[in-house]
C-alpha cells in the first residue's frame, strides 16, 4: 500500500517505523544542507533554506497531520519559484545548493505523479515540474555573463530529467492501478465463489428441511418417535446450514482484513466426501440411494477438480430433492473411464418431467458448474435418460496429477 495514503489502525507499526526513519533521515540531510550557510554570507540563507525544505518534503511520508502530499509539494514548488524570482545574492552561492534542490524536486515530482489522486495531480505535477525546469534561472538571471540564451538552454537541459521523473511516476502509477484492479477483481471473484458455496451447501440443507416439513404435514404426526426423528433430522440440517454460512462469513471477513492480494480459499471437498454426502441425503429422502465409488478414483484429481466433482453430485442430489420427489432410486457413480478420465454420474428414475407443484426458479447451479468443468477441460451433461434424469460429468486425464 502507498505510504502517502496509508490507513490508520491496527497492524500499522511497520508503517510508523518507516515514518520515524524517514523523519530522521530528512532531519539529518536537511541539517547537512543548511550547514554551509552558517559560514556563508547572509544572502546564502534563502537558497539554503529552500533546498533543505524541498528535501524534507521529498523524503517525508505523507500525510503529516492534516497536510497531504499534494499540499506539501505545491507549497515547496511555489517557494522554489518565488526564490527564483526574488533571489538577488551572489550567483555563485546558488550553485552550492542547486544539485540538492534539483534532486529533491525530481523525487517530489515522481511521488506527486504516482500518488496524488484525482484532479489535484493535474495542478500539483505541472507546478512541481515547472519548479524543477526553471530552477537554473536562479543562476542565469543574476550572473553577469549569462542572459536569455543561457536561461533557455538551462531550462531545456533541465527538461529532460523532469520528463524522466514524470515518466517513472506515470509508470508506477499505472502499476499501482493495475494492482488495485487485480485485488478488486480477486475479491469480486471470491464473493462470487462464496455465493456459489451458499447455493451449493446451504440450499442443499434448506431444501431437505423444506421437504421434511412438507412430509410431516402429509404424514401421521401421532407417532412420537417418528416426530422426534423428524425434528432431529431438521435440526441437524439446520445446524449444517448455519455452519456453512458461518464459514462463508468468516472467509469474507478474513479476505477484507488481509493485506496481500490473494483471497483466502474456501473449504474444498473431494470424492472421498461422497459417502458422507450420500448418507445425509439418504437420511432425509424417501428414495433409495446407491453409491458406487471406485477405490482408485478418490485423490486422483487435483484439489480444484475434486471439489468441482463433489459439487456436481451435491447439485444433482439437491435437484432430485427439489424436482424429482417421485424418484424411488438414485444412483451415484464415481470412477475411471476407458481413457482414464474421471466420470461422475447421478441418475434417478423419476422421469424426465418434474412433478406439478415443485419449486420454480433456480437453474443457476448447473450453469455455474458447467463453467467450472469447462475451465478444467471437462464436460457436464444434464438431461433425460431412460426412465429418469441423468447428470454426467467427465474430467479429462489432463486434470489428473
Amino acid at each position: 500500500m502507498d505510504d502517502d495514503v496509508m490507513p490508520r489502525g491496527l497492524g500499522q507499526r511497520p508503517g510508523e517505523r518507516q515514518r520515524l526513519r524517514r523523519r530522521r533521515w530528512a532531519g539529518w540531510l536537511a541539517g547537512l544542507v543548511l550547514l554551509p550557510a552558517l559560514v556563508s554570507p547572509p544572502s546564502a540563507a534563502p537558497p539554503a533554506v529552500v533546498a533543505a525544505l524541498t528535501l524534507v518534503v521529498a523524503l517525508l511520508v505523507w500525510p503529516v497531520g492534516r497536510v497531504s502530499l499534494a499540499r506539501a509539494a505545491a507549497g515547496a514548488a511555489l517557494l522554489s519559484l518565488v526564490a527564483d524570482a526574488g533571489y538577488f545574492g551572489p550567483p555563485g552561492l546558488v550553485l552550492l545548493w542547486y544539485p540538492f534542490e534539483t534532486l529533491a524536486l525530481l523525487v517530489l515530482l515522481e511521488r506527486v505523479v504516482r500518488h496524488v489522486p484525482g484532479p489535484r495531480v493535474a495542478f500539483v505535477a505541472p507546478l512541481t515540474g515547472a519548479a524543477a525546469v526553471l530552477l537554473p534561472l536562479r543562476f542565469t538571471l543574476h550572473a553577469p555573463d549569462t542572459g536569455l540564451k543561457e536561461s533557455v538552454a538551462g531550462a531545456l537541459v533541465a527538461l529532460f530529467p523532469v520528463a524522466v521523473a514524470a515518466g517513472i511516476g506515470l509508470y508506477l502509477r499505472a502499476l499501482d492501478n493495475r494492482r488495485r484492479h487485480a485485488v478488486a477483481a480477486a475479491r469480486r471473484e471470491q464473493r462470487l465463489e462464496v455465493a456459489g458455496d451458499l447455493h451449493d451447501f446451504v440450499a442443499h440443507e434448506v431444501t431437505g428441511i423444506v421437504l421434511e416439513a412438507q412430509a410431516a404435514q402429509l404424514g401421521d404426526a401421532a407417532d412420537p418417535e417418528e416426530a422426534r426423528a423428524l425434528l432431529r433430522r431438521i435440526e441437524q440440517a439446520g445446524l449444517r446450514a448455519l455452519d456453512s454460512m458461518d464459514q462463508m462469513v468468516a472467509a469474507l471477513r478474513e479476505a477484507e482484513s488481509r493485506t496481500w492480494d490473494e483471497p483466502p480459499p474456501t473449504r474444498l471437498h473431494g470424492l472421498a466426501d461422497l459417502p458422507e454426502l450420500v448418507g445425509r441425503f439418504s437420511s432425509m429422502a424417501v428414495a433409495e440411494v446407491a453409491l458406487s465409488l471406485e477405490d482408485e478414483v478418490a485423490g486422483v484429481l487435483s484439489r480444484e477438480a475434486e471439489d468441482t466433482a463433489y459439487r456436481v453430485v451435491l447439485e444433482a442430489l439437491t435437484n432430485v430433492r427439489r424436482h424429482a420427489s417421485r424418484a424411488g432410486r438414485v444412483e451415484v457413480f464415481a470412477g475411471r473411464t476407458a481413457d482414464r478420465a474421471v466420470e461422475v454420474r447421478v441418475v434417478d428414475d423419476a422421469g424426465p418431467a418434474a412433478p406439478a407443484g415443485t419449486r420454480q426458479g433456480g437453474g443457476t447451479g448447473l450453469a455455474g458448474l458447467d463453467e467450472r468443468v469447462s475451465a478444467l477441460g471437462g464436460t457436464l451433461q444434464a438431461g433425460p435418460h431412460a426412465s429418469g434424469w441423468r447428470v454426467r460429468c467427465l474430467l479429462p486425464g489432463a486434470a489428473v496429477r
